[in-house]
């Protein structure tokens, strides 16, 4: 009796554990390696701060943190490589706002964002700013929206390709404010900032840092930024909600992800590193500089936030008609 009671207790005891192997597999996380794909080109924002994670995470958690860039197919091939991997935290998503605007832009795609994948941690987020070129007769928006009411459909503005970040913030001024622009769209930002500085094209939606010298060079005209308060990069000038356009708000955020069923604790642990990392006093007055701000929140409010981000631009991609090239 003693042995069979013996026995009892032990098989009860390996059950227990059984029960009990993700906090404790997550108190030892991370034992090897982990991959940060990010599924965009080299040297974009996302590949920038990606980088940035990768240097900084190794002193918190112990193990190397290695980026691998795998663009392609406006970032589906990455993004589905971290859809099928294992769910074990060693595989992880560099995202963007591009991923939410796909939800709904690519409907066809392998995985699908809220069903294949747990919001881990925001990293930042970044403004935008409208600049025209000095051609168009508006210094700011509300003499903007008169001209483009009187001339409807004459003024255009450039975008670095359909569902991108700048063209949705255009479409989204679009929809809010009534003015009818047409979209030009290229195959990148670098040409469709050329052509507003060359006059090609008359309006962008372009991020803060890139167009900041060429608004201080006279290049062109900003007439406002798109975030909820004022740029740090161009306190002198107003946003769109302040400036006739109220409640608009459109900025490039990044994020990290993780495949759905990567252990709760695992995804705490990292939420957490990532949490110190971006608060940072340091690293937050170096991002400032380049007009990015840091995005602090737990798992499931960075879940919510990815949500109602795809639920935001269904509604733009929808009322607008817009398709996929």
């Amino acid at each position: 009796m003693q042995r069979t009671s013996f026995l009892r207790w032990l098989a009860a005891g390996a059950c227990a554990a059984a029960l009990l192997p993700l906090p404790a597999a997550a108190q030892g996380y991370p034992t090897r390696p982990v991959k940060i794909v990010v599924p965009f080109a080299v040297g974009g924002p996302a590949d920038v701060f990606a980088r940035v994670l990768a240097q900084r995470l190794p002193d918190l958690l112990g193990q190397a943190f290695v980026v691998e860039n795998r663009p392609g197919a406006g970032a589906v091939i990455g993004t589905d490589l971290v859809a099928k991997a294992p769910a074990d935290g060693y595989t992880l998503l560099l995202m963007s706002n591009a991923h939410t605007v796909n939800e709904t832009l690519v409907p066809n795609k392998p995985y699908h964002l809220t069903k294949d994948f747990v919001g881990v941690a925001p990293i930042n987020s970044s403004d935008l700013v409208l600049v025209a070129h000095p051609s168009v007769k508006a210094s700011n928006v509300r003499e903007l929206l008169v001209l483009a009411k009187a001339r409807p459909g004459k003024l255009n503005y450039a975008s670095s390709g359909t569902g991108t970040p700048y063209h949705m913030a255009g479409e989204l001024f679009k929809s809010m404010s009534g003015a009818f622009l047409v979209h030009i769209p290229y195959k990148g930002s670098s040409g469709a900032r050329t052509d507003v500085i060359g006059g090609q094209v008359d309006l962008m939606f372009d991020a803060v840092t890139t167009m900041t010298e060429q608004v201080r060079a006279g290049k062109v005209k900003a007439l406002a930024t798109t975030g909820k308060q004022r740029s740090a990069v161009m306190p002198d000038v107003p946003t769109v909600d302040e400036s006739g356009v109220p409640g608009y708000e459109a900025t490039i955020w990044l994020g990290l992800m993780a495949p759905k069923g990567t252990p709760a604790a695992v995804v705490q642990r990292l939420n957490e590193a990532v949490t110190k990392i971006v608060s940072d006093k340091e690293l937050q007055q170096a991002w400032a500089k380049q007009g990015a701000a840091p995005l602090v929140m737990n798992p499931q409010a960075f879940d919510k936030y990815v949500q109602d981000d795809i639920a935001k631009w269904a509604k733009v991609i929808q009322t607008a008609h817009i398709k996929a090239d």
